[in-house]
């Protein structure tokens, strides 16, 4: 795999937060001022296996029997991510990086201001996500995958951004805080706070509908690697 297709984001300021957790509140204001372009898609294993093969990344990530290819790579911890970045960074001569979580909120909403990218209701026609009830994988409609989805499998979000929502948890750049009190506002991490957690996004192929909403925030040892983390 070569390098990431990437798309530019129209630069602009959200409401980033809800009122439906605590954890989610305040909601505040985040300008995205400045050039932003991010992946397309999740990084794949096919990506993934080839800095794998490079000497750039040692961890080889399980596909659980999926399959490789143009999935989603899963059990990749955020150290793991780092790894690949860096490998990228040295291949390229360019800047990848991980989002901030502002970043990836702002991305993921696409300009909309619904729970989900799509509208207020969760559909298995956009996204693949699991049962209504914690944990475990489901299959209906457009979704025809218990497990990971193919990369791209449903449509993207109004900027063309695949898979942000469901399939895979995304790492972001932050540590853990347990609200939005002193949040940046102008779209970088978050780098005081817990950092031996680390803020996961978009929730995944096993997860209820609930953690597909754009403003959903999880976190997970930095170390820890799973077959819904990506």
């Amino acid at each position: 795999g070569g390098c990431p297709e990437m798309v530019w984001l129209p630069k602009g300021s959200f409401m980033m937060g809800s009122n439906e957790y605590n954890n989610e509140k305040p909601v505040h204001p985040v300008s995205i001022n400045y050039d932003l372009a991010v992946g397309k898609y999740p990084v794949t294993f096919e990506q993934w296996d080839a800095c794998v093969a490079a000497g750039g990344c040692s961890e080889k990530a399980d596909d659980e029997g999926w399959g490789r290819g143009n999935r989603p790579v899963i059990n990749v911890n955020w150290e793991d991510t780092q790894q690949y970045i860096q490998w990228l960074n040295r291949k390229t001569g360019k800047s990848y990086r991980l989002l901030s979580e502002a970043e990836w909120e702002y991305a993921a909403r696409a300009g909309t201001s619904t729970r989900y990218y799509w509208g207020d209701t969760a559909s298995h026609e956009y996204a693949n996500y699991g049962k209504d009830e914690c944990c475990d994988g489901k299959a209906e409609g457009r979704d025809q995958w218990i497990n990971t989805s193919p990369v791209g499998s449903f449509a993207p979000n109004p900027w063309g951004l695949y898979d942000m929502s469901g399939n895979v948890w995304n790492w972001v750049g932050d540590c853990w805080n347990g609200n939005y009190s002193g949040a940046p506002s102008n779209g970088s991490a978050w780098k005081s706070g817990d950092c031996s957690q680390r803020v996961l996004r978009g929730g995944s192929w096993n997860n209820e509908p609930q953690n597909a909403r754009v403003a959903y925030r999880f976190r997970n040892d930095p170390a820890s690697r799973n077959l819904d983390v990506g």
